[in-house]
C-alpha cells in the first residue's frame, strides 16, 4: 500500500478575530486531506485554543509535535482563516528545525462579512506572515490566488502540486546515483562536477566497467538469477530477431547491475553504454536501463549522471517514469517541432511497441551484431514536460531549464527511439540551451509538471532555473 504524505498544518490565529474560524479551518482542510489521501499533523483541538497557533507557549507545543513527526513530513502547510500570528507561524518552523517546503493558504474574505465579527482580513495577514518567513530565512510557496478557500477546486490543484514539490525535494536532498565506467572519450558535454552535487546532497557512487563486466562473464545460463532475469527480460519486451546468445548476455549483465544497485543502495544510474562494451561484452545494455527506468530507478546513458538527476527529478515531480533522449533533429520546416531520438533505452511506458533489437548506427563502429539489447518503438501523442539539470563548473553553481509542450503523432520514419514534440518558442529555446552551454541531452516525461519543478529546483535547491514559457 503507497504511504500517505504527511504534511504538519500550522492554524494561525490572533486573537481579536472569531475563534469560530480556527475550528471551521481545521474541519475544512481535514476534509480535503482525506479526499486527497493525505496525512495531517497538527495540534488537537484541547492542545490549545481550538487547536490554533497564536501565544508562544502555542508555539512551543506546535514545534514539538512537528519534531517529533520530523522523519515523516515532507512539507508543511500554514492555513490563515484570519489575519493570523505573524511570528507564531514562523517561530513554529524555525523552533522544530524542520527544513521543509512551506505552502501558505489565506482565506478568502466575504462582501457582506466583512463587520467586527465576522470578517477575516487574511488578504493582509498573509502579507504579514511572508515577510517573517522571509526575515526568517525560511523558503515558502505562494498559492496562484492570493486568497483561495481550501474547499475551491484550484487549491486542491495547489495542493497536490505542492505535495509533488515535496516529493522533489525530499528525493534530491539525499539521492544516490551510481557512475557505471567512464564517460565515451568523445564526450565532453556529459562532464559534470561531483563535488558540487555533494555539497547540494547529492551522492555518486562510481565503479569500473571491467568490475561489471567481469562479474557478469562469470555467471553461466544455469545460475538461477540469471534464468530469474531472462524470463523477466522476456516478459517486458519481445525479444524479436534478437539470437538467444545475445538474450543470456543482456540477462547476465542485468542481473550484476541489479546487485550493483542493491549493493549501493542506488536511486538512478548513469551506464557507459558504448563502444566498450560492445567491443569487450558483445550487447546494448539498454534493455536494462529501460527496465529500471520503467521500475522508478531511472537510468542514462552515456555516463550522463546529471542526465539521471534530471530524470529522477521529473520522475518524483510526476510519479511517472522519465527518458533521457537527444535533441536530435528539426522537423522538416515547421520551427515548432523536434525529432528526439536514442539508440533505445526509454522506459516500457514510451514505446506501446516495443521490441527488443539493435543499435544501427552504433553498429557501423563495433558491428551490428553486438549490439543486440538495444530497443525498437516510437512514443505516441502525449503531453511533455522537458528539461535538464547541469552543474556549471567555472561559476560553481547548478543550473536547469524547464518546460512544457506536447509529443505528437506526425509521420517519422527512421529506428531507435524516437518521438516528434512540439514546443512553443522551439526556436528560442534552442538559443537558450546553446549560449548557456546546455548539453545535447534532454529529459522528457509525459506530464505537465513544469511549473512544479520550477519551485522545488529554484526556490528550495536554490539552483538557477529558467522555465521555457
Amino acid at each position: 500500500m503507497k504511504q500517505k504524505a504527511s504534511l504538519g498544518v500550522i492554524i494561525g490565529n490572533r486573537d481579536f478575530f472569531p475563534d469560530k474560524l480556527v475550528s471551521e479551518a481545521r474541519a475544512d482542510i481535514l476534509t480535503q486531506f482525506e479526499k486527497l489521501g493525505l496525512n495531517a499533523i497538527l495540534l488537537e483541538e484541547t492542545d490549545t485554543k481550538l487547536g490554533g497557533v497564536e501565544t508562544f507557549a502555542d508555539v512551543r507545543k506546535c514545534a514539538a509535535l512537528f519534531s517529533k513527526h520530523a522523519a515523516e513530513i515532507v512539507g508543511i502547510l500554514v492555513i490563515l482563516p484570519n489575519f493570523g500570528d505573524e511570528k507564531g507561524v514562523a517561530e513554529t518552523i524555525k523552533l522544530s528545525g524542520l527544513n521543509v517546503p512551506v505552502l501558505i493558504q489565506a482565506y478568502p474574505d466575504e462582501l457582506n462579512k466583512l463587520d467586527v465579527a465576522r470578517r477575516r482580513d487574511s488578504w493582509c495577514g498573509k502579507i504579514s506572515v511572508c515577510n517573517n518567513l522571509y526575515q526568517f530565512g525560511i523558503k515558502y510557496t505562494l498559492t496562484g490566488k492570493h486568497v483561495i478557500h481550501p474547499k475551491d477546486p484550484a487549491f486542491e490543484t495547489e495542493l497536490k502540486d505542492f505535495v509533488a514539490v515535496c516529493r522533489v525535494v525530499r528525493g534530491l536532498r539525499k539521492v544516490r546515483i551510481g557512475a557505471v565506467g567512464a564517460r565515451p572519450g568523445a564526450f565532453n558535454t556529459v562532464r559534470y562536477s561531483e563535488k558540487i552535487l555533494q555539497r547540494n546532497g547529492i551522492s555518486v557512487t562510481t565503479v569500473d566497467l571491467s568490475e561489471i563486466l567481469g562479474r557478469a562473464n562469470k555467471l553461466t545460463k544455469d545460475d538461477s538469477p540469471v534464468k530469474a532475469h531472462l524470463d523477466k527480460i522476456l516478459s517486458y519486451a519481445p525479444k524479436g530477431k534478437t539470437p538467444n546468445e545475445a538474450m543470456l548476455q543482456i540477462a547476465k549483465l542485468d542481473v550484476v547491475l541489479n546487485q550493483f544497485m542493491e549493493e549501493n543502495y542506488l536511486d538512478a544510474t548513469a551506464i557507459q553504454c558504448w563502444t566498450s562494451l560492445q567491443q569487450n561484452y558483445g550487447c546494448n545494455v539498454c534493455t536494462s536501463m529501460s527496465m529500471m527506468s520503467e521500475n522508478m530507478l531511472p537510468s542514462a546513458c552515456e555516463v550522463d549522471v546529471t542526465g539521471t538527476l534530471s530524470m529522477y527529478a521529473m520522475q518524483l515531480a510526476s510519479g511517472s517514469p522519465s527518458a533521457l533522449v537527444d535533441w536530435n533533429n528539426n522537423y522538416a520546416d515547421d520551427d515548432t517541432k523536434c525529432v528526439l531520438f536514442h539508440c533505445g533505452n526509454w522506459a516500457k511506458s514510451f514505446l506501446p511497441d516495443i521490441q527488443i533489437s539493435n543499435a544501427p548506427i552504433l553498429g557501423t563502429t563495433v558491428g551490428v551484431e553486438n549490439t543486440y539489447g538495444a530497443l525498437d518503438g516510437r512514443t505516441p501523442a502525449n503531453p511533455l514536460t522537458y528539461g535538464r539539470i547541469s552543474t556549471d563548473d567555472p561559476r560553481g553553481v547548478i543550473k536547469a531549464y524547464v518546460g512544457e509542450g506536447v509529443l505528437t503523432d506526425d509521420p517519422l520514419n527512421t529506428f531507435g527511439n524516437r518521438a516528434v514534440a512540439q514546443i512553443p518558442g522551439l526556436q528560442g529555446l534552442m538559443q537558450y540551451v546553446c549560449r548557456n552551454g546546455f548539453e545535447h541531452h534532454v529529459v522528457m516525461n509525459a506530464s505537465k509538471t513544469a511549473r512544479i519543478l520550477e519551485e522545488a529546483l529554484g526556490n528550495y535547491m536554490g539552483w538557477e532555473v529558467y522555465n521555457h514559457k
